[in-house]
């Protein structure tokens, strides 16, 4: 019996020793990891929003610190490389060695899709201008038989294509109509020309190419670059004018017998001359 209760007694004081032993590992690993990893005793995180990657690595070293540049994005009003977000925020306590990730202003413009403006209204061009990031430009008013509408759209001074990438913000210049001039011209003669030709042509003596009716033979982009005018409407005739900023409606085709009884016509250089000095003597005449 005292055996049974001996045996009992040095049970639990094993089981005791066993528990105080543990609870003390727990305490001891606690403070040695509170000194291990300087718990409490961190510097705050220097601000570093607004510096350049060249510019930070300085204070990075001396703060015994890390980086890591993880993303950039496109702000206007920030100088390009510079840091615009960081993590920990400025003022949180990190110690040494702790590594910093930071977010950058990129370096290179933001590029956004030119959209296709003609044959819109000036204010629908507006809205869609500037919901793809640019802004309008100059507005070039032409004699046109519609008004406000848009019929062309240049960047830096020269047509631009639709879905071309240019930097965000850009200036758009647009061509608008504005209605048309009492001043009239002769209509020149397009066969045979391409159609930037046609265009060129018309500009010059104030008037404007309509609609633009491809032959069946005329499939690819480069049938469209390729194919020349074989029918206008209003022909060019004697006698036959047009108010300034009238349209011509043109036909093209990439099949030369449908013009090959058609005297061939002058080249589209002299026309712009030839056309350009009828219209300075159609408004001399009226002006005095």
């Amino acid at each position: 019996m005292n055996w049974k209760i001996f045996i009992d007694k040095t049970i639990w004081k094993h089981i005791g020793i066993i528990i105080t032993s543990l609870i003390i590992l727990i305490i001891i690993t606690f403070m040695f990891l509170r000194v291990y990893t300087l718990h409490g005793q961190g510097s705050p995180t220097p601000d570093f929003i607004g510096l350049t990657e060249q510019q930070l690595q300085h204070l990075i070293k001396s703060k015994n610190l890390r980086y890591t540049i993880i993303d950039s994005v496109h702000i206007h009003n920030a100088p390009k490389g510079a840091v615009v977000e960081q993590d920990p925020k400025p003022g949180q306590k990190v110690k040494k060695n702790r590594r910093l990730f930071f977010t950058i202003n990129a370096w290179s413009e933001e590029m956004v899709a030119v959209p296709r403006v003609t044959d819109l209204s000036l204010r629908d061009a507006k809205v869609i201008i500037e919901s793809f990031g640019l802004r309008i430009g100059e507005l070039i008013y032409i004699p046109s038989e519609y008004t406000n509408l848009v019929l062309g759209q240049h960047y830096e001074g020269k047509p631009v294509e639709p879905s071309t990438s240019v930097p965000k913000r850009s200036k758009i210049d647009l061509i608008v109509g504005q209605g048309l001039s009492r001043e009239t011209t002769a209509i020149p003669n397009l066969t045979g020309l391409t159609t930037d030709e046609s265009k060129r042509i018309s500009q010059s003596v104030y008037l404007n190419i309509g609609a633009t009716i491809y032959d069946d033979n005329v499939i690819t982009r480069d049938d469209s670059i390729r194919a020349f005018v074989w029918k206008q409407n209003p022909p060019a005739e004697q006698g036959i004018t047009r108010r300034l900023g009238a349209s011509i409606d043109i036909w093209l085709t990439t099949d030369s017998t449908l013009i090959s009884t058609i005297k061939s016509p002058p080249t589209w250089e002299n026309q712009s001359m030839d056309s350009e000095i009828e219209v300075s003597s159609s408004i001399d005449d009226e002006l005095f």
